[in-house]
């Protein structure tokens, strides 16, 4: 297997070359989580794997709870399914937690002081009242608790990661917060070696090939773990090796097109990078690393023949939208007209006119 394979397979698990599912909860479901720090982001992320989807399609599902938002896998927001959110917090919380613990104790956040953060929050999302974070921290306010240091963010992580809240609706184009138990109705019990195999599977189905290091760091997982979890699903895998190191794969991929030619405009903390540990087979140079990863942020990309060829940026007016394309090196007169194509799907996807601005560096 070669690099190129590599990227080829990707596009094609990842459902970013082709996709046959309908719904936002099917993609969710299939990639087992996707980052979702940046929500809007996040919704396109979704949207690029679903035919003719807009965003509109993906916050009802999101305003419905079919999918939440919320810390799991590694201490960062992901979209997941209902359908699988109790059970992977369940296997990923205590990781999570243990890495929280230090900069815990260094803000005084007790086992007390949890707790009774915990009840305030209770309280005040009790029978569905969805709140925002500034309504919440309102609340913080008003029962003298101190929110300097950064205290609230690890007040509401802490209560994501114990199951008491979770994403509300949007309000006002707001986020918000629910109460865990009255938005997520199914609570799929698994042992923790059904969890690990469950959540091996999901990503060396929908991520390979990958290597242990690459579900591992995907995973949150410790390495004890993340070992036992590719050894439950290893038969139902096929290994391929490129030198010393070692690709996971399903033995059922269906795809059959090399997407040469293809232009693919994918989004800030996309899975296609950013689920990996090694990203060499997409990012070729370093000094093009330095680009899509800046001070800890992922840029949106721009991705020729499962290669990062750019970065883009969109700036959303109020029934426009610019999209500014910044190219690594001058592209070919057809992958020019590809990335118009692109830039056409994600103006449909949000339903605005687009207009575009090109730059070499």
């Amino acid at each position: 297997m070669t690099k190129n394979e590599i990227v080829v397979l990707r596009l094609f698990n990842q459902k970013i070359a082709t996709s046959h599912y309908n719904t936002a909860n099917q993609v969710t479901s299939w990639m087992g989580a996707i980052q979702a720090q940046d929500y809007p982001m996040a919704k396109w992320a979704i949207g690029l794997r679903l035919p003719n989807a807009t965003d509109q399609n993906i916050e009802s599902a999101f305003n419905k709870g079919i999918i939440v938002r919320t810390h799991v896998l590694r201490p960062t927001w992901h979209f997941v399914s209902a359908d699988d959110v109790y059970w992977m917090l369940e296997l990923t919380a205590p990781r999570i937690k243990s890495s929280l613990r230090s900069r815990q104790k260094q803000l005084g956040l007790t086992s007390a002081f949890l707790s009774k953060s915990n009840k305030i929050i209770e309280k005040a999302l009790a029978d569905g009242n969805y709140l925002t974070r500034n309504e919440l921290k309102s609340k913080f306010e008003k029962a003298k608790i101190p929110l300097d240091g950064n205290r609230l963010s690890h007040l509401m992580m802490h209560a994501e990661l114990e199951k008491l809240v979770c994403s509300g609706p949007v309000k006002d184009k707001q986020l918000t917060y629910a109460l865990f138990d009255e938005r997520v109705i199914k609570k799929e019990r698994l042992t923790k070696e059904e969890a690990l195999a469950k959540l091996a599977h999901r990503y060396f189905s929908s991520h390979g090939p990958a290597t242990f290091q690459d579900f591992h760091w995907w995973s949150g997982l410790t390495i004890a773990e993340a070992k036992v979890a590719l050894e439950m699903v290893k038969p139902v895998f096929i290994a391929e090796k490129i030198g010393k190191q070692e690709y996971w794969l399903s033995d059922t991929f269906s795809g059959s097109e090399n997407p040469s030619g293809s232009v693919f405009l994918l989004p800030a903390f996309g899975e296609f990078i950013i689920s990996y540990k090694d990203r060499s087979a997409s990012i070729v140079f370093k000094e093009q690393e330095k680009l899509v990863f800046h001070f800890g942020v992922f840029r949106p990309i721009i991705v020729i023949d499962g290669i990062v060829a750019g970065i883009w940026k969109r700036i959303v007016k109020k029934d426009k939208i610019l999209i500014e394309f910044t190219f690594f090196k001058t592209p070919k007169k057809e992958i020019m007209e590809l990335t118009e194509d692109a830039a056409e799907a994600f103006g449909q996807f949000l339903q605005k006119e687009i207009t575009l601005s090109f730059q070499v560096i």
